[in-house]
């Protein structure tokens, strides 16, 4: 099989269901920046992380391949069955950030990013769920978007910032909170 398929040169795409739009467009911005983000938990799935905590990021790169195809379809012209996203979910991510804050520290400050590798791919990757969200927001404002999409990726980037919170307390290593100038 081969990887290109020549229909794109010209700056335009497909969605599911054969619709052509421009590249620019809001839906594949939106797919595309939960691709960024699925490629960057990849990239934290690779660091020295407990099972568990792999084991759900591997979950979650399923859900945001979901979310991708449900995003890459034209609401109006597919009719291809999509894998769904549902609440339960959301309950997972809710589940495990509740599990991961047992063990922590009270927030009492903003924290900064950074700490070690695994800790700022952390938040590199909650910056580009919230990019993702607003963009899904936004073209939930012009066509159909699965509401639960909208969820999750809220909840991802809650999840995403505990986790990195749960990752500098296991290297034992000081919270970088940030003592604002006055």
């Amino acid at each position: 099989m081969k990887i290109y398929t020549k229909t794109g040169d010209k700056g335009l795409t497909s969605l599911i269901g054969g619709t052509r739009v421009p590249k620019y467009h809001l839906r594949i911005e939106s797919y595309g920046t939960v691709d960024e983000l699925n490629s960057y938990i990849g990239l934290i799935r690779c660091q020295p992380l407990a099972a568990h905590e792999i084991d759900v990021l591997k979950e979650i790169q399923d859900r945001l391949f979901t979310i991708g195809a449900e995003l890459a379809a034209d609401p109006e012209r597919s009719k291809r069955k999509l894998p769904d996203l549902n609440t339960e979910d959301i309950t997972l991510l809710e589940r495990e950030m509740d599990q991961m804050n047992e063990s922590l520290p009270n927030l009492t400050h903003f924290v900064l990013p950074g700490g070690n590798s695994t800790v700022s791919f952390c938040h590199v990757a909650r910056c580009i769920c919230r990019r993702a969200e607003r963009l899904a927001v936004h073209l939930a404002a012009e066509s159909h978007v699965n509401e639960n999409i909208l969820i999750y990726l809220n909840r991802l980037s809650d999840y995403l910032f505990v986790l990195s919170r749960k990752v500098n307390f296991d290297a034992a290593e000081p919270e970088n909170i940030w003592i604002p100038r006055m």
